[in-house]
């Protein structure tokens, strides 16, 4: 009887460890994932993508969300600067206009 019951627990050992490993696995994984989904959406805002990394930290990734959400991004900032430049250099010099003054087809019907 005692052998078998600790062939049991070494069955009950054994599967808990490959239970655990596989967890532990399957959770790296997802944390590798979800830094680099965030080093993604970091990167397409203008910040430096290494602030994804502050997601691992409790309180700082609440910080780092509401930055997110509620800061202006530094890609805005300078997409607002480059229509500023284009805005003032409209205005310094007069463009012809795009379209042509007189329409192209025919006004009346041809038979």
């Amino acid at each position: 009887m005692p052998d078998s019951q600790a062939a049991q627990t070494q069955q009950v050992i054994a599967i808990l460890t490959t239970f655990s490993l596989v967890a532990g696995i399957i959770s790296l994984a997802l944390v590798i994932f979800s830094i680099l989904i965030y080093w993604k959406i970091f990167s397409k805002a203008g910040y430096n993508g290494a602030m994804s990394l502050l997601m691992l930290v409790p309180i700082a990734n609440l910080v780092v969300i509401c930055i997110l959400a509620f800061g202006e991004w530094p890609i805005y900032q300078e997409l607002n600067q480059l229509r500023a430049q284009v805005m003032n250099r409209g205005q310094s010099y007069p463009q012809p206009p795009q379209y042509p003054q007189q329409p192209q087809y025919p006004q009346g019907p041809r038979y």
